[in-house]
């Protein structure tokens, strides 16, 4: 009886952890598997739950890049992080997406902050790749959700390992055109790789969400900007990608600071590559 009892227990487990994180290519799917991300750190501890959700090869910013499970094998198995997605998409192939939203570390004093998380899907259920957060005051206005499905679908049915690099290459290629400009024209050269609806999150701001917005707030402090990208990724949908690196950043009150970033770009209708999401956390050297 006893044995049965056990056998019961553990194919529940089983059922359970296999409709978690399911992926069926939608957004929707996306935000669920977020949230059972979040419930599941506020009832086993962050630790488990990053160990759970993660990919094998996942970066955590914490604040440099470092494999998700080789940094949280040493962490205590904390259950004071709380988090909530705002804003999500997913890729039109369904193969990879990105939350981003407010977070809250309770401790001798609250922490509050934004993070950005990109996930793959892998056999069918949704796992953690590339997570980051950066801290910020208080927040004074509730971010309205804004969870955007894919307007389509499409995967290319072929496709080796030589056509994935060269469509990486193109995103390469896209941010390295950027920090030229960005050396040019100064921070005035966002205005040409921006979306219109485009975000920012950088460490003490609230997030700025617009493009008139972000050029002004880049426009108000900063002096000089170089991005230093260490890898990239695309969609094998063609619509959606991003990248990491280091950004050196010369503020106009001669101050310089590092930090690492990603950026998610979409592609265009006429095939360029627009910046939608951009955060930032300080580095450590």
């Amino acid at each position: 009886m006893i044995n049965k009892l056990i056998c019961t227990l553990v194919a529940a487990t089983f059922t359970f952890g296999a409709h978690a994180q399911r992926s069926d290519g939608s957004t929707k799917s996306l935000v669920k598997a977020e949230e059972e991300f979040a419930a599941s750190a506020a009832k086993d501890g962050v630790k488990s739950a990053f160990n759970a959700y993660s990919a094998n090869d996942a970066l955590v910013f914490r604040p440099n890049p470092v494999n998700a499970k080789t940094f949280y094998a040493t962490q205590p198995d904390d259950k004071n992080l709380t988090w909530a997605p705002d804003y999500a998409r997913v890729s039109r192939s369904g193969d990879w997406g990105f939350t981003s939203g407010g977070y809250t570390l309770d401790g001798e004093t609250k922490t509050y902050g934004q993070y950005l998380s990109v996930w793959k899907a892998n056999n069918g259920k949704w796992e953690l790749v590339i997570d980051l957060g950066t801290t910020n005051h208080k927040p004074l206005h509730a971010a309205a959700p804004q969870f955007i499905e894919p307007k389509d679908y499409f995967k290319p049915k072929f496709g080796n390992a030589k056509q994935r690099a060269a469509e990486k290459d193109i995103i390469i290629t896209t941010e390295k055109t950027l920090n030229a400009t960005l050396k040019s024209y100064g921070v005035a050269a966002y205005g040409g790789f921006l979306n219109h609806d485009a975000r920012v999150v950088f460490p003490g701001y609230e997030p700025v969400i617009g493009k008139d917005k972000i050029i002004a707030f880049y426009n108000s402090m900063v002096s000089k900007m170089s991005l230093r990208t260490v890898n990239a990724d695309k969609s094998t949908g063609g619509d959606l990608a991003y990248t990491y690196g280091v950004a050196a950043i010369d503020y106009k009150t001669d101050l310089r600071e590092s930090f690492n970033y990603v950026f998610i770009y979409e592609r265009q209708a006429d095939y360029s590559w627009n910046l939608i999401q951009q955060i930032y956390t300080p580095a450590e050297r």
